[in-house]
């Protein structure tokens, strides 16, 4: 254990790579989802993967609004579907049974079904008279949102520097840098932070990465040895060294087990939306239970999340707070949130509720107005599957351009 300075405190967070069993399904999820908008942008689309052992599953609900189904789209839609999934899995680098599935080659199976018409017509705005023409939210729930100083991202350092890491091995395995890479992998920082919440070393790192056997030398002892400097040299400190937050104390484990040979799905099997709180803060900001991929746009389990961080963010880079998370909140149906509420915990450089305010004033939080706002109906979906939803450039809930708007309302 750790011997903390007084009134500090440490957090963990941990990201997964691209080949973790669940990371593969969220990635198939959304590239049918993808696929589904690139066919119809107003398609409504809930689908889930499973894989295991030479084996991979799709199912779930779709409905299109604009196209005709008739048996030889149904034909052509079920082929482009298996395709794409076994692609995902190749994209991957899972192309041999031994590395964990063989895309190109592994049995699949094929469950979607139209989307329940008792669902559908709240959600197109035919259902109660009193909301009628207007888009209601696609299920009810609470989505939370959060953003903080603390990294450039405005994200949480421990999750940020854990998705950073595998990022890095990402790219060196893609790039046949290091080739005794996998495609499974999992990462978690700790840091410790001040008693003015604010990070003031990396206390431990755990990297564990899927690797060929035998790579370096045939003893596994010695083999263990390379592989952890490897990583270390390689992945660990070209990432985190620039932060200044490593000193002699940090610790590390690299594959603590010993050996990571079998992964993927021959190690594990996977799931849809079993990887939420990667997907979000690390756990730092609090999650409305809701997972994101395979689902369109209409689903407030997504698009609000995504809302709710463009809104926490855009809070803290006006300077409003130093950390804000944000609540929005939904009845099925039902075109307005039941609530929106911000949190800055202690942080706030104005009355909370004048920020509450302005934000009611400045964001539409209504699902037609969410998807809007963020140009939701557009096939970017696959590419947030991995290293998380948030704390990317290149997504239109991760812009702060409503800055100046906050302010003049304040």
């Amino acid at each position: 254990m750790s011997v903390l300075t007084k009134n500090h405190s440490l957090f963990t967070s941990e990201s997964v790579g691209e080949g973790h069993p669940d990371k593969l399904c969220d990635q198939v999820s959304d590239a049918v989802l993808d696929y589904c908008l690139s066919l119809d942008k107003d398609a409504h689309v809930a689908c889930e993967s499973f894989a295991s052992t030479d084996f991979l599953l799709v199912g779930g609900e779709i409905g299109f609004q604009n196209i005709t189904i008739d048996n030889a789209f149904t034909k052509q839609f079920n082929a482009q579907v298996e395709k794409i999934a076994r692609q995902v899995a190749l994209d991957i680098g899972y192309n041999a049974a031994e590395i964990g599935l063989d895309g190109k080659n592994c049995m699949f199976m094929n469950r979607l079904h139209a989307q329940s018409a008792d669902i559908n017509q709240g959600v197109v705005g035919q259902g109660l008279e009193e909301y009628e023409g207007q888009q209601g939210a696609g299920d009810q729930g609470m989505m939370f949102g959060y953003a903080c100083n603390e990294t450039p991202s405005f994200m949480p350092a421990p999750v940020y520097y854990s998705h950073q890491l595998l990022l890095k091995a990402h790219e060196l395995r893609h790039q046949g840098v290091l080739k005794y890479l996998r495609p499974d992998a999992k990462s978690q920082v700790t840091v410790e932070y001040d008693e003015n919440h604010k990070p003031c070393r990396i206390d431990t790192v755990v990297l564990s990465h899927q690797h060929a056997p035998n790579f370096f030398d045939k003893d596994d002892k010695k083999d263990h040895e390379l592989l952890k400097q490897s990583i270390i040299d390689n992945i660990i400190k070209p990432v985190l060294e620039p932060t200044g937050l490593l000193d002699e104390n940090t610790k590390y484990f690299v594959n603590p087990t010993g050996r990571f040979v079998t992964g993927g799905p021959d190690g594990d099997s996977g799931l849809t939306g079993r990887k939420i709180i990667v997907d979000t803060y690390g756990g730092m900001g609090r999650h409305g239970g809701g997972a994101f991929s395979g689902k369109d746009p209409s689903k407030v389990d997504r698009s609000a999340a995504y809302m709710a961080r463009y809104i926490a963010k855009n809070i803290v880079a006006a300077k409003l707070a130093d950390r804000a998370e944000v609540e929005l909140a939904y009845a099925i149906g039902v075109p307005e949130p039941v609530s929106i509420s911000v949190e800055t915990f202690g942080t706030e450089k104005v009355e909370r509720s004048k920020i509450e305010a302005a934000v009611e004033k400045v964001f539409d939080c209504t699902p037609a107005g969410i998807i809007k706002t963020l140009n939701l109906k557009q096939p970017i979906y696959r590419k947030t599957a991995s290293y998380g939803h948030f704390g990317r450039e290149g997504f239109p809930w991760e812009n702060t351009d409503k800055v100046e708007a906050l302010k003049a309302q304040l």
